[in-house]
């Protein structure tokens, strides 16, 4: 699996350079510049011009660069990658394809990438994110986690997954009646559809966005529900979101603490020449062990541990 940080990823009206420069110098992991859902039909030229031009002007510093093209069963699709791709593809880090349905999906993107990659000379592959938001998307998780070497992570969008369904939501990520009516988490089976298929075929996962801007305290809550899950970080709409998702979306120091004991009593029992150990009263298998590593790993990659 990539080891790329992505606890945080801040979108972007691709129509709004003014928010782009905000992402830009966000505390955000990755920014993705929107020009699907978030720019009308008569700005869609206009949001590819503001892409081309934040990956020639701004310093994004060392964050993940990517934009989320249009729908696939639109005109706009194909131009977003075609316009951008040839003028800045070599520093575009991802594409974010939403909608994504079928496997066949991603080889489409897949494919067009690798043309224009060829015909520019592009030395480095542009990956792509998958945007899980249909009930068909969902039935053939596995078929799209497994279709493509270039996929390097699944992204769950609760809100068209809502529609796609027909389970009501007032409000896009925040608890409402309903939540309360249901027992249990309503959204279990596609959240930990998307985490299973990630992990299956190597990929990142990330959670979708909190529409509760003012809502800290319910969007820390869904940020631990999601984490809790496995995933890896969660879509923000705004910058005050930033600071709860990221650090929510790292191991505690708690949690540090416990996994290098255990890696540590571990390595010293091996040149003991014994294989299990116990700590805090607690036995220690391999999966314990992976579990720790897991830890440590993602400790290293948020800069908590050298």
């Amino acid at each position: 699996m990539s080891e790329k940080l992505e606890r945080s990823v801040l979108l972007a009206p691709g129509s709004n350079w003014k928010m782009i420069e905000k992402t830009a110098a966000s505390k955000a992991d990755a920014v993705c510049i929107d020009l699907e859902d978030a720019v009308a039909p008569e700005e869609k030229p206009a949001g590819r011009a503001n892409v081309i031009r934040a990956c020639q002007e701004l310093d994004f510093g060392n964050k993940l660069r990517m934009f989320r093209m249009n729908g696939l069963d639109t005109h706009f699709a194909y131009r977003d990658l075609v316009e951008i791709i040839e003028v800045v593809g070599d520093q575009i880090d991802l594409v974010v394809v939403p909608k994504v349905s079928r496997p066949e999906d991603i080889l489409f993107v897949d494919t067009l990438l690798g043309q224009i990659e060829s015909y520019k000379g592009y030395s480095r592959k542009i990956g792509i994110e998958a945007l899980i938001e249909t009930a068909l998307g969902c039935v053939n998780i596995k078929e799209i986690a497994a279709s493509s070497e270039r996929l390097e992570g699944l992204v769950y969008g609760p809100g068209d997954y809502a529609a796609s369904v027909r389970m009501p939501l007032e409000s896009i990520g925040e608890m409402d009646e309903n939540d309360v009516l249901y027992p249990g988490h309503r959204w279990h089976h596609v959240m930990q559809s998307l985490v299973s298929a990630a992990r299956a075929y190597g990929k990142r996962v990330i959670d979708g966005p909190f529409a509760g801007i003012k809502n800290i305290e319910g969007l820390t809550q869904a940020c631990k529900i999601s984490r809790a899950m496995g995933f890896d970080g969660k879509w923000c709409i705004h910058p005050g979101q930033l600071e709860t998702v990221n650090q929510t979306f790292v191991p505690s120091p708690k949690d540090i603490a416990w996994a290098q004991q255990v890696l540590d009593k571990y390595e010293a029992a091996l040149k003991e020449g014994r294989g299990a150990i116990s700590v805090n009263g607690k036995m220690i298998d391999v999966a314990s062990l992976r579990i720790c590593e897991n830890i440590v790993n993602k400790a290293k990659s948020a800069g908590l541990l050298n």
